[in-house]
């Protein structure tokens, strides 16, 4: 794994109705080796510059990605940012090797409670089986899956609730940077001894 922190990439459409993921953002804008990547900000009209985010993906060693669970998946412009940039000879595939050995951690929201996900909820399934696409797609990269953060029932959570759910976000992206910055200072084999 080679690269200089983690590219946290963001995707919310609505960002500014959002109390659960701009809490998440600024508790991420405090994470040294932590770097912002609103998709909805940068491309607002879905153009995106494919070659400059391969270039970005390229210089981290972590990507994670940050949104509102949106009818079980990413939003579109995250979805759309996957297909185009994470391409076959780049991302995957023959001569596909650019993320390989990289970690990929996703953080995301929900409008239900955790309860509301699994074989007695009514979603039926488990918040991990949802997000096993996104899993799949690091073991086809070739990278490390890292544990999810989910903060569910966002929307109907308590100052309080919303800033405990930001600081244990935050701790989670300052853990990471730090794995980061030891791997790419004293090699990959002290990945390893990450807890």
């Amino acid at each position: 794994m080679t690269g200089e922190g983690m590219l946290l990439v963001v995707a919310h459409p609505a960002m500014e109705r959002s109390r659960a993921n701009q809490r998440m953002m600024a508790a991420a804008e405090q994470v040294a080796g932590v770097t912002l990547h609103d998709l909805y900000e940068v491309y607002p009209s879905f153009t995106i510059d494919v070659r400059a985010e391969q270039k970005r993906l390229l210089k981290h060693a972590i990507i994670g990605l940050q949104f509102p669970m949106y009818w079980y998946s990413t939003p579109a412009l995250m979805k759309e940012w996957l297909d185009l940039v994470w391409l076959h000879g780049f991302a995957y595939g023959v001569g596909g090797t650019a993320l390989e050995g990289k970690r990929l951690f996703v953080a995301c929201t929900t409008g239900g409670r955790a309860e509301a996900y699994g074989p007695e909820g009514y979603n039926t399934y488990s918040i991990e089986e949802f997000l096993r696409p996104l899993e799949q797609t690091a073991r086809l990269c070739g990278m490390e899956w890292e544990k999810p953060l989910v903060l569910h029932a966002s929307g109907a959570k308590t100052e309080l609730a919303l800033q405990a759910g930001a600081d244990a976000y935050r701790r989670r992206l300052a853990a990471l940077a730090a794995v980061a910055v030891m791997v790419e200072q004293e090699g990959p084999e002290i990945g390893e001894l990450r807890g």
